[in-house]
């Protein structure tokens, strides 16, 4: 075998020792691929420099590379040893606990995703050509083999695409299901087509709550690329650090994330701010990629009746159509998010577990969780706002 034909599989024990180039004709390699602002360099390096995703915050950095004998990477995935289950959006606690009531040690994990994001990408990234199923089972393969080397509990890949899941599942891995909330574009071209598609009564009662949201003299602004200020990132700070405090105790971002991320991906950035009287008062933040744009996080100073609704969803669906994108995936949760155009939709992850008895379980429990998630969805999206022919006729 010649040495370019030869596999190394390694880790990384911070992005910064990984070549940028190197990572992104992996992650984004664009093509028939579309970009995802998640899985780059520059922004999961600075959730490491940043004090965000470190081992002392429980996500240790073990990246695994995949790489040809001159030493090119060919694949890779962005790995954490978890010291706890926080900040994942999948949620594992029960396995945790029956682990280790039965005497064994759940952390360290192995956890294979973007830290403190619930957003759809790929896990197993390769560069295109002819072995990209290959390389990414290689790179599946190194994953499985880290975990039995360690010892560790097991290892989970979360919110995968379903193509690379239902791949999983055919190699081995347990598989699971969620669901989300997301919007999709149906050729609307704008948001009044989008307005046309929903049912009379749930059109009205959007509008409402559009004129609602903004009637105490609120502007809306979108802010993104070099136009974000270090002021804007000190307001929108003070939002983000309101919601985190009420929702899980301790925000898991930095002051100085925000800044790094606004220097180093700054295109990738939408901010959608609501002002009055000259203050900001709310803010959502959203990453654009070339397909999707996805909402991470959203806070506020005052509370305006449907504010939120506007800021996180009405204006995410009328970006998205402004420019092009096919979807807005709202994130974690959220059922009220239905009424407002956002469907469900599942989400995917996939599990090894060395321990045969304790796999078994897991399986068994999984295949039951699955049919439940599914027959939820269904039921949910019966009650979708878009118009039915045998239930409305459109007319206002």
């Amino acid at each position: 075998m010649g040495d370019a034909e030869k596999i190394i599989a390694r880790t990384a024990e911070s992005m910064s020792s990984i070549d940028a180039a190197q990572w992104d004709a992996c992650a984004n390699p664009g093509g028939d691929i579309a970009y995802n602002p998640f899985l780059s360099h520059a922004f999961l390096m600075a959730l490491e420099e940043s004090g965000s995703a470190t081992a002392e915050t429980g996500w240790k950095p073990y990246h695994v590379l995949v790489e040809d004998g001159q030493g090119n990477v060919t694949g890779c995935a962005p790995a954490y040893l978890k010291g706890h289950s926080q900040g994942e959006y999948v949620f594992d606690y029960g396995w945790a606990d029956a682990w280790e009531r039965a005497g064994g040690r759940y952390y360290p994990k192995l956890q294979v995703s973007v830290p403190f994001t619930p957003a759809t990408g790929r896990r197993l990234l390769a560069r295109p050509g002819p072995d990209v199923q290959q390389t990414e089972d290689q790179v599946a393969a190194a994953l499985v083999e880290i975990t039995n080397q360690l010892e560790l509990s097991s290892c989970h890949m979360t919110f995968l695409p379903e193509e690379q899941w239902s791949h999983l599942g055919d190699i081995g891995f347990l598989q699971r299901t969620d669901q989300q909330f997301h919007w999709e574009d149906d050729g609307y071209g704008d948001f009044d087509g989008f307005l046309t598609a929903l049912a009379s009564r749930k059109r009205k009662n959007l509008k409402k709550e559009r004129a609602k949201a903004v009637e105490n003299d609120i502007q809306i602004e979108w802010i993104t690329g070099t136009d974000i200020t270090e002021d804007h990132w000190d307001a929108f700070f003070t939002f983000y650090m309101d919601t985190g405090s009420r929702k899980w105790g301790t925000p898991y971002l930095t002051r100085t994330c925000f800044s790094m991320l606004g220097e180093v991906v700054p295109d990738d950035i939408l901010l959608i701010m609501a002002k009055r009287n000259g203050r900001y008062i709310a803010g959502a933040m959203n990453m654009i990629g070339s397909e999707t744009l996805f909402g991470r996080y959203w806070g506020c100073t005052e509370h305006h009746d449907f504010l939120h609704f506007e800021v996180c969803y009405y204006q995410a669906i009328d970006f998205a159509l402004s420019h092009g994108l096919k979807r807005v995936e709202a994130g974690a949760q959220g059922a009220h998010k239905l009424a407002r155009g956002y469907v469900p939709t599942l989400t995917y992850s996939a599990h090894y577990i060395p321990n045969a008895s304790f796999r078994e379980a897991v399986d068994n429990y999984l295949a039951s969780e699955r049919r439940h998630i599914a027959a939820d969805a269904d039921m949910l999206l019966d009650h979708a706002p878009f118009k039915k022919t045998d239930r409305d006729t459109g007319q206002d």
